[in-house]
């Protein structure tokens, strides 16, 4: 969330920076990744931040599995 607030913010133009940078960072690599076959029908994905780039895990039975 930090990360998406940082990068996202722009007092000038609201949440359209914010919300631009969701579907950029976040849901197109998701999209691409789950066209991949890369998640299990019905998994949950974890979304996570390494301090340079967005990471998708797959949650499986409590654990998670990186992709």
């Amino acid at each position: 969330k930090r990360a998406l607030a940082e990068q996202g913010f722009d007092p000038a133009y609201g949440a359209r920076p914010l919300k631009r940078l969701i579907q950029r960072a976040i849901l197109d690599p998701l999209a691409v990744r789950v066209l991949e076959g890369a998640f299990r029908e019905g998994s949950e994905i974890r979304v996570d931040w390494d301090g340079a780039n967005f990471l998708f895990d797959e949650i499986v039975l409590g654990e998670a599995m990186p992709v």
